[in-house]
């Protein structure tokens, strides 16, 4: 018989593998989203960039919540994966600020 039987830690594991890739996904499009938005703002504060980013943040760590309940990712991958974003983020938000400072 040809061919590899996969086992259940083989499926696991691509499973592990396709949750993890997915939600780097996510995080990449929360980050360009906020990025498209804060290229589109006339002023550095937004209330509403603030909510947006606010709920972004917020419903990828209910993703990130459920992929380490459901075994996905550990606790300590899904920890790193927020704190990735919330970095990404600062990140950009600090140099979007100091283009709109240079720009003034």
């Amino acid at each position: 018989m040809g061919g590899k039987n996969m086992t259940s830690s083989d499926l696991q594991e691509q499973l592990n593998i396709k949750a993890l890739n997915l939600l780097q996904e996510d995080a990449h499009k929360i980050e360009k989203l906020i990025e498209i938005q804060m290229e589109n703002l006339d002023t550095r504060y937004c209330p509403l960039y603030e909510e947006v980013l606010d709920t972004q943040v917020y419903g990828f760590s209910k993703e990130v919540d459920f992929a380490v309940r459901a075994g996905l990712v550990s606790d300590p991958v899904g920890k790193q994966l927020i704190s990735n974003l919330e970095r990404n983020l600062s990140v950009l938000y600090e140099a979007m600020n100091n283009k709109t400072q240079s720009a003034e």
